[in-house]
């Protein structure tokens, strides 16, 4: 074969494979979806998933609420709140427990508690009283945030920040087992007090924002702009007991006989920080928390205040909430001082550093209010 044969030959055989594979090469990327296509794939998929899950965990909760049936309440009297006194006066070290109510050590291992989104365990102290144990992200603030809520007059538990200490008897644990070293030693945990002689009615015995003995009160509307002013958004009540309710009801017997129904909030941990969706919203985050303070007072309109909040249930919280309740709140609110807030939150485990912030944070916040107080429809964001 000539030369001009061979290479005529090979220029028909080099087109021929240039053209197979810019075939394949089409028809693998005509079969491969492209990256609009695998994002919508992607998020319809996990909606789908959230979907799910919501509605699995809707189920079991009415589920739990209908097995349940009437709240077993005793009382005959009911309690959201109560007159706190000279507010600015009140001791911030030591909150509601006092300074004889601080857990006295030693302290000896109980059980260790298997719910909740932290680790968490029950221990007796030196004076035989048991306190549950937890440690985490939510340790620091919901120590502080118990403090100020006592301080405007609602109901909580006695909680307490203790730096480091010693559990003994504290062996072959679980999820704690990350939070107390080998030789049972411990740093910076919230001991909350599992108060004797007081029926406590958890779950789907707690209650809900809208249904309760306090709709359209101004202690309930004064509450809801509390949990608002320190960005509690795990606002999950009765309703959400698959989940965990973080309402309940605690029956006390009353001096001169019968029982008193108080209504609280049990857990303040996912607070001081950043409101909103779950990739968004965090805990004890200074500069997340003072970044949406231009947000919390959006603004007022027929003596009804609107708010920037988003929590887990953000309807019941923010809507229909007058100036006359916030009014009604900064009568106690705002005779707390600068200096009981920083001491509140030096013993709840802040750095200076921090209490300075959260301080100055607060104070702003509390200044919005004062003006919707002051001002009414004429209130502006600055």
């Amino acid at each position: 074969m000539s030369e001009v044969l061979k290479t005529e030959n090979r220029k028909l055989k080099t087109g021929w494979y240039i053209r197979q594979t810019v075939t394949q090469l089409c028809s693998v990327w005509l079969r491969t979806p492209k990256p609009t296509t695998i994002f919508y794939i992607v998020a319809i998929g996990t909606a789908s998933g959230v979907i799910v899950v919501y509605l699995f965990w809707w189920a079991v909760s009415r589920y739990k609420l209908w097995a349940a049936r009437e709240r077993p309440v005793r009382a005959h009297r009911n309690s959201l709140w109560h007159d706190p006194g000279v507010v600015e006066q009140l001791d911030f070290r030591d909150g509601p427990g006092g300074s004889e109510g601080a857990p006295a050590p030693p302290f000896r291992f109980v059980e260790e508690h298997a719910t909740g989104s932290n680790p968490c365990m029950s221990v007796k102290d030196a004076r035989g009283r048991v306190w549950r144990v937890k440690w985490g992200d939510e340790v620091k603030s919901e120590t502080f945030c118990v403090r100020l809520a006592w301080a405007v007059g609602y109901h909580v538990e006695t909680a307490y920040y203790v730096a480091a200490g010693h559990i003994d008897g504290a062996k072959d644990l679980g999820r704690a087992r990350a939070c107390v070293k080998e030789d049972m030693s411990f740093v910076e945990a919230r001991f909350e007090l599992d108060e004797a002689g007081v029926r406590k009615l958890f779950d789907e015995h707690g209650w809900s924002w809208d249904d309760n003995p306090f709709e359209g009160t101004r202690e309930l509307a004064g509450l809801k702009v509390l949990l608002m002013l320190v960005a509690n958004w795990d606002n999950k009540d009765v309703r959400d007991v698959a989940r965990g309710s973080n309402t309940a009801v605690f029956e006390y017997a009353l001096p001169g006989g019968g029982a008193e129904a108080r209504y609280l909030i049990i857990d303040w941990g996912a607070s001081m920080g950043r409101w909103g969706s779950p990739l968004t919203r965090s805990k004890w985050d200074c500069e997340g928390f003072a970044s949406q303070n231009a947000d919390f007072v959006r603004g007022v309109e027929g003596g009804v205040v609107s708010w920037g909040y988003t929590g887990q249930r953000t309807d019941e919280v923010i809507e229909d909430i007058m100036v006359e309740d916030v009014r009604w709140l900064m009568r106690f609110l705002g005779r707390v001082t600068d200096g009981q807030l920083r001491e509140g939150l030096l013993v709840s485990g802040a750095t200076g550093e921090e209490a300075d912030c959260f301080t100055r944070a607060l104070r702003e916040r509390i200044r919005q209010l004062g003006r919707v107080a002051e001002l009414g429809d004429d209130y502006t964001p600055t």
